[in-house]
């Protein structure tokens, strides 16, 4: 392989910068009371600790880490946590030296211009990559935002949320070796090609128009994850299958843990569930589709929807103890033929 190839995602972006960008171009979330803003963060604080037991209770995943304590925080507060942790993911802050796709001083400022964008569609995260024990964020306006949108009931929805991030965390405190095994793969894609990541956007508008007047647009070739397959090698390919299996799980677990508390814990998840997944699919305007299709934001829709579907299936199948053999190692993970067919992976893991 060409050595001057070889160059990692370590220093390539000032995440400083990014954090700084991002806080100036992200728009202001829905308006608030004070109390209501005061309140929010309350429930949403006990709403995180209250769902650690039903988490527990119905993935089966226990473990004697602590439990941190949940950040709350506003839009800008998510980008510098976000910022903070793709930092402490690739390494240090740009130095402003040319390493391909994303490099330095400019890299900071699209990456916070995405960030941007970004922070004004997610509701929570678990970090394994900040702290000790990892970060839990739960992101206060725009729950309040979306609550509102589905005119759902916000104690409920609150806690539906934090039911989804909470079993983020406890996945990566009971599998200890995933936060290494994301952070390996992130490193072999740190050898990126050499095209300027402007460039490289204004291709992919072209390319986008293109196929959706050919009618050969395909969601799963978008965005970033486009961008990638485009520019790298077979050994990039393959971890970028890696952790887009990984997510896949993560995501899909996430879901079936959420819904399968039952209306004993959150008494409205049935319409909570069907209110959210018809927001998903609602049109977005003219720039928000391009901003989506850039950010592979659809195909970030669909992981969730085909991740949800194989867990239903293999836990359906052979029960929730047995699907836990899933976390045992990197060999026991779905890969990508068996997320479309769940019994592959009960038949290669299982048998």
């Amino acid at each position: 392989m060409d050595k001057r190839r070889r160059s990692s995602l370590s220093g390539a972006i000032d995440w400083k910068l990014a954090a700084r960008t991002g806080g100036l171009l992200v728009p202001a979330g829905p308006r608030a009371s004070r109390s209501s803003a005061e309140q929010v963060v309350s429930e949403l604080a006990a709403a995180s600790v209250r769902a650690e037991g039903p988490v527990r209770e119905v993935s089966r995943l226990l473990d004697d880490r602590p439990v941190p304590a949940a950040r709350i925080v506003d839009r800008p507060g998510w980008i510098s946590a976000a910022a903070d942790s793709m930092a402490a993911l690739t390494g240090p802050d740009g130095d402003g030296k040319d390493r391909g796709l994303l490099t330095g001083k400019p890299a900071g400022v699209q990456a916070g211009a995405m960030l941007a964008f970004l922070s004004t569609a997610i509701l929570g995260q678990y970090d394994p990559f900040t702290g000790p024990d990892g970060t839990l964020l739960l992101v206060a306006p725009n729950i309040m935002g979306v609550e509102r949108a589905l005119g759902v009931s916000p104690s409920d929805f609150r806690l539906w949320v934090c039911l989804h991030e909470v079993t983020h965390r406890v996945q990566f405190s009971s599998a200890p070796w995933l936060a290494d095994y994301m952070r390996n793969n992130v490193e072999v894609l740190g050898q990126v090609g050499d095209e300027p990541m402007t460039e490289m956007l204004s291709r992919l508008v072209e390319e986008l128009r293109e196929r959706r007047r050919t009618g050969t647009d395909d969601p799963a070739t978008r965005g970033v994850v486009g961008l990638l397959r485009a520019t790298q090698g077979p050994a990039q390919r393959e971890a970028l299958d890696r952790l887009l299996m990984l997510g896949t799980l993560l995501e899909g677990h996430a879901d079936h843990v959420m819904d399968a508390v039952g209306p004993e814990v959150v008494p409205t998840v049935g319409q909570i569930r069907a209110a959210f997944d018809k927001r998903r699919t609602r049109p977005a305007n003219p720039i928000q589709r391009l901003l989506r299709a850039l950010l592979g934001v659809d195909a970030k829709v669909a992981q969730y929807v085909r991740g949800k579907a194989f867990v239903d299936h293999v836990v359906g199948r052979v029960g929730m103890e047995q699907f836990n053999i899933i976390w045992s190692e990197a060999e026991t993970l779905p890969r990508t033929a068996e997320i479309e067919d769940p019994d592959l992976w009960v038949a290669r893991v299982l048998a």
